[in-house]
């Protein structure tokens, strides 16, 4: 059957809005990615730009985040499931939001409540990580996120993971090298900027001092002509 000239132009519509609308979600999907690399870098780095976002979203504030202890941040986002439970005496929900995490779904069944409790405990320190850093770092993220990984396959295999002293030791040790590093650049950068000033400072000196000197010589020439 032949598609009539009206279903045509109604396909080509709708098939140019979907480009658009997939244009749209890839540039917020940028736009989000950006500012939560600036913002929450570790736990962006943990949890994804997505999910991080939304906690952050529903807490208010990265800071009102970095405030809530590891079993608030479990349930985030399903407080209604909890007073409902509290209220009939039922079973109270083991995650909230964090169950969109690509961690959770790795997870076995018997193992998501644990898994998800301890991912919530490593959310909680990667919010204050980030709400208190004076230089924002992914270092922490990354290896918060082996940690969460390494906890999976000791559930699965039984094999031990590494302990949260040596990973953490680790990992301020690489932070205070990235800190030398972008303080180094900074200084570098500021260094460069002044002296930047310095030479347009002194063009636009130059450029005044001839000027005024060109102004002063059509005066007396000005003034010469009068006299003769």
């Amino acid at each position: 059957m032949d598609i009539s000239p009206i279903d045509l132009i109604n396909i080509e519509s709708f098939a140019k809005r979907v480009i658009h609308l997939f244009e749209y979600r890839k540039g917020l999907q940028e736009y989000l990615r950006s500012k939560m690399g600036q913002v929450a870098p570790n736990l962006a780095n943990l949890i994804g730009e997505q999910v991080g976002a939304r906690l952050i979203a529903h807490a208010g504030s990265l800071t009102n985040l970095a405030k809530y202890p590891a079993s608030t941040i479990q349930i985030l986002g399903a407080e209604k499931a909890l007073f409902r439970a509290l209220k009939t005496k039922g079973n109270t929900p083991k995650y909230g939001l964090i169950y969109h995490s690509s961690h959770i779904g790795k997870a076995s069944t018997a193992n998501k409540g644990r898994i998800s409790r301890y991912l919530a405990n490593k959310c909680a320190i990667a919010s204050r990580i980030d709400c208190f850093s004076d230089i924002p770092t992914s270092i922490f993220g990354d290896r918060l996120k082996q940690q969460v990984l390494d906890r999976l396959k000791f559930y699965d295999s039984g094999e031990l993971p590494p302990k949260n002293v040596d990973v953490m030791q680790l990992a301020l040790q690489e932070a205070d090298v990235e800190r030398e590093d972008i303080l180094a650049k900074e200084k570098k950068r500021k260094k460069k900027e002044k002296k930047r000033r310095k030479e347009a400072e002194a063009a636009e000196a130059s450029l005044n001092c001839s000027f005024g000197n060109g102004t002063s010589a059509l005066t007396e020439a000005v003034n010469n002509m009068e006299v003769a």
